[in-house]
């Protein structure tokens, strides 16, 4: 099967968070997946929504979800769910990791932080 324009599936994930938050210390509701370079970010209900700046910054288009359980695309310019394809893994984040988090890093309030 070749590669969609905008997915790479031999790239893996940046790591089992969103790298953005976790350089300053921030938490997440979900997390997201680049299809073209692996890069974890937050959803756009997390307070952060790195996974949309990061395609703000990069120009890649098409990410997926990063949490268990899930195997959707979404394509940030068509403004719509597309196909995709298997990715390299591991293709969400560990099941023990708690959602929202990382944990320790979560408010007790935290409902009260999230984008609706």
């Amino acid at each position: 099967m070749s590669a969609r324009p905008g997915i790479d599936p031999s790239v893996p994930p940046s790591g089992t968070g969103c790298s953005d938050c976790d350089d300053v210390g921030g938490w997440w509701v979900h997390l997201r997946r680049c299809a073209a370079c692996g890069h974890v970010g937050c959803c756009d209900s997390s307070p952060a929504q790195h996974a949309t700046a990061h395609w703000r910054e990069s120009g890649h288009p098409v990410m997926t979800s990063f949490e268990p359980g899930e195997d959707w695309f979404w394509d940030f310019e068509r403004h719509k769910g597309v196909l995709g394809q298997p990715l390299a893994p591991p293709v969400s984040r560990p099941e023990d990791q708690p959602a929202p988090g990382p944990a320790g890093r979560v408010p007790a309030d935290w409902n009260e932080h999230v984008h609706r």
